[in-house]
C-alpha cells in the first residue's frame, strides 16, 4: 500500500468511526475503500472489522453519559450481541469465500437501502416508541432474539448494523432514543470485538489495514460523540449512499 493509499484508508477509518457512532454505517465507507485498493473481499471484511473495534469502543466511551442507569439492560443485551457476533463470524469462516463475494453486492445494497430509509425508519420508531408503554426495563420479549440476529448480521458483514439495532430497541424498549444510541454503540463494539477476536486468530488479516483503520476510527469515534452530533444527518447519509453505490458498481463491474 502506497503512502497516499494509506492516508486515504486512515481518513476512511476516521469517517467510519464518526458515522458508526452517529448512524452505524461506517463499513460502507471503509470496505469499498479497501476493495478499491485491491484488498480481497474477505480479507478486507475481516481486517475492517478488527480495525473498527477501537473506534466502536471510543464511540461507546464518548456516550457514557447516556449509559447511566442502564447497566442491567446493557448486560442482558450484550449477551445476545456476543452470541450473534460469534455466529456471524463463524458463518464467514465456514462458508466458501465465493459465497461472500456473491452476497457482498446484496449486503452493500441492503446497507445503502437502510441508510436511505433511515429517516423514515427513525420517524416510525419515534412514533411507535412514544405510543409504547408498560414495557419491562429490558424491553419486549422479542428484543433479545432480535438483537441476536442483528449480531449475526454484524459478525458476518455489519454495514448499517446500527440502524437495525436502533430500530429494534426504539420499538421494543421504553427509553429515550439518545440513551438507546449509547446502548447501540456498546452492542456494536461487542459484535465487532468478538468477531474481530475470532478473525485475528483464524482468518487472513492485513494488519497494516487494521492499524490504519483503527487509528482513524478512534479519532472518528470521539468526533462522532462530540462535534459529530452537530453534523447534518442529510449530509452524512448522502455521503454514505454515494460511496456505497460506487462500491456496488465497482464490485459488479470488477
Amino acid at each position: 500500500m502506497t503512502p497516499l493509499e494509506g492516508a486515504i484508508v486512515l481518513l476512511a477509518g476516521m469517517a467510519a468511526g464518526t458515522i458508526n457512532t452517529l448512524v452505524g454505517s461506517g463499513t460502507l465507507i471503509t470496505f469499498p475503500t479497501l476493495l478499491a485498493f485491491g484488498v480481497p473481499p474477505v480479507t478486507a471484511n475481516v481486517s475492517n472489522t478488527i480495525g473498527l473495534v477501537p473506534g466502536s469502543i471510543s464511540g461507546a466511551i464518548g456516550y457514557r453519559r447516556e449509559l447511566r442507569g442502564q447497566r442491567s439492560r446493557v448486560l442482558r443485551l450484550l449477551s445476545a450481541s456476543l452470541l450473534g457476533g460469534l455466529a456471524g463470524a463463524a458463518l464467514l469462516l465456514v462458508l466458501p469465500a465465493e459465497v461472500f463475494a456473491t452476497v457482498v453486492p446484496v449486503l452493500i445494497l441492503l446497507g445503502v437501502a437502510l441508510v436511505v430509509a433511515g429517516p423514515r425508519i427513525s420517524r416510525w420508531v419515534a412514533v411507535r416508541h412514544d405510543a409504547t408503554g408498560g414495557l419491562p426495563h429490558h424491553g419486549a420479549w422479542w428484543v433479545w432474539p432480535s438483537i441476536l440476529l442483528a449480531g449475526v448480521y454484524g459478525g458476518y458483514f455489519g454495514a448499517a448494523q446500527g440502524v437495525l439495532l436502533m430500530a429494534i430497541m426504539g420499538i421494543g424498549i421504553q427509553e429515550n432514543l439518545q440513551s438507546l444510541n449509547g446502548v447501540k454503540n456498546v452492542l456494536g463494539a461487542a459484535v465487532n470485538g468478538v468477531s474481530g477476536l475470532v478473525f485475528a486468530f483464524v482468518a487472513q488479516v492485513d494488519w497494516q489495514v487494521v492499524l490504519l483503520v483503527a487509528a482513524g476510527s478512534v479519532l472518528g469515534g470521539q468526533i462522532g460523540a462530540g462535534v459529530g452530533r452537530r453534523l447534518s444527518d442529510a449530509w452524512l447519509r448522502g455521503f454514505i449512499v454515494v460511496v456505497g453505490l460506487a462500491a456496488l458498481v465497482a464490485f459488479v463491474l470488477g
